[in-house]
């Protein structure tokens, strides 16, 4: 047996761990075992990825199978990272129609989760540019899946937190650019009004994203930073940094965190004044359009090594959840007054504009999402329920792809008619007992 953690280390629970090498072998797999789950890289933040007994291991399932350049058509293993298929098409001009805050996340963990990117607002979901999969069900046999062919499995299946099947292999639309350069855009927001002003100003801009300073109290409650961007083209070189390669040099990550940090390191006072700084240099950056490589502004934080450390041996836990349109100022207002006046050290606070989801039980509506990084302690732990009345009350939900710990009313309060429906297919294709995650169990799923 293996004692597995998602990458929020919290919580952390023992399963046998098989490792496939061949697509072949799943099938057998499926029916060698129960109580069985896929895992991809070990991205998602608590226990969706970890089997209740045993746990697929599929980060071994890595081909490239093909490519159509005229219409940007890839198929691929599940277990191929987005970092792979960026490095090997960008160069020649192909970068995936929607990433994570994170690289390092397989292709299967992608549809899974329906991952959603700084352009949801315009663009969707991962599943939305996702043309068809091919899935091993809970009996074994391998099907075919899209919006044509099974189509209610496909819906299931895309954001379905691989409880509908072990997704094999995925076929996906990348989109054409000319450089690996962003043109990006930075505003300062005082306070939370003036930064939902800014994103909703942004709505026509592809990539927009909010940095909050949740520490932040009083007037300046929710001050951010807004980063809106699209992809330079070679004109776009041309104005604002003549002379620029069209792709940057890929930067290979250099720092890593190399222990557990003590617990006391992230505090209200090390927050605060690291908020403080870095409010301030975006506020002096603020202002026109400049060019920003691709890394940093997808994946900041892909340049630290290891960097769920920082939280220390206990871990963390992301509360991250999305509210309709109308309730998202009140509720914002009441999760940020909460958060600063416990004075809880939420190293990473993010907040985005969502579109309408795809997948049957996807993450998204139309809406805003509040991402919130937290140490895994008694005390966050209790916070969090507080926030999940807030969320709740305002008729929102949490991220099954980052959840660890809400309780199984929250759920159903956030997902309804849809959850009773993923379950209802579950029962039919056979899944519901065989297909088992910690997650799932804990959820009633």
């Amino acid at each position: 047996m293996t004692v597995l953690s998602g990458w929020g280390r919290y919580p952390r629970a023992e399963t046998r761990l098989v490792a496939p090498r061949d697509p072949g072998a799943v099938a057998g797999l499926h029916r060698a075992f129960s109580g069985f789950v896929a895992r991809g890289n070990g991205r998602a933040y608590g226990d969706a990825a970890i089997g209740a007994d045993t746990t697929l291991a599929l980060r071994g399932l890595d081909r490239f199978v093909a490519f159509d350049p005229g219409t940007g058509l890839l198929e691929v293993e599940a277990g191929v990272l987005l970092s792979e298929i960026i490095d090997l098409f960008l160069p020649r001009g192909f970068f995936p129609f929607v990433v994570p805050g994170t690289r390092l996340v397989t292709v299967g963990g992608a549809v899974a989760a329906d991952v959603h990117g700084k352009n949801h607002h315009v663009e969707g979901g991962f599943g939305q540019h996702v043309e068809s999969l091919d899935l091993v069900l809970a009996d074994g046999a391998e099907v075919t899946c899209s919006r044509g062919a099974h189509p209610e499995l496909f819906a299931a299946t895309v954001g379905g937190m691989g409880l509908t099947g072990t997704i094999l292999r995925a076929t996906i639309r990348l989109r054409r650019v000319e450089t690996g350069w962003m043109r990006q855009r930075t505003v300062a927001a005082p306070d939370l009004d003036a930064a939902m002003a800014a994103l909703e100003g942004a709505g026509s801009a592809t990539y927009a994203v909010a940095w909050i300073d949740c520490l932040a109290r009083g007037a300046g409650l929710g001050r951010s930073l807004v980063y809106c961007a699209e992809h330079a083209t070679r004109a776009d070189l041309d104005a604002l940094g003549p002379g620029t390669p069209p792709m940057p040099p890929v930067r290979r990550s250099a720092l890593a965190v190399p222990f557990d940090m003590p617990g006391f390191t992230l505090n209200r006072v090390s927050v605060s004044a690291f908020n403080a700084v870095y409010y301030r240099r975006g506020q002096a950056a603020a202002g026109p359009d400049h060019l920003a490589a691709w890394q940093p502004y997808f994946f900041p934080l892909d340049g630290v090594g290891d960097w769920n450390r920082i939280y220390g041996p206990r871990g963390f836990v992301q509360h991250q959840c999305v509210l309709p349109k109308a309730a998202s100022r009140a509720a914002l207002g009441a999760l940020l007054d909460r958060v600063s006046r416990l004075g809880s050290p939420s190293f990473l606070a993010v907040l985005k504009l969502l579109g309408p989801g795809s997948g049957l039980i996807s993450f998204p509506m139309e809406g805003y999402t509040l991402a919130l990084d937290l140490p895994a302690s008694a005390q966050n732990l209790a916070l969090l329920a507080e926030l999940d009345d807030i969320v709740r009350t305002a008729g929102g939900r949490l991220y099954l792809a980052k959840d660890a710990r809400q309780t199984r009313a929250t759920f159903e309060a956030g997902y309804g008619d849809a959850a009773d429906r993923f379950r209802s297919l579950r029962r039919e294709t056979g899944a519901a007992h065989k297909i088992v995650s910690a997650q799932s169990r804990r959820l009633g799923l």
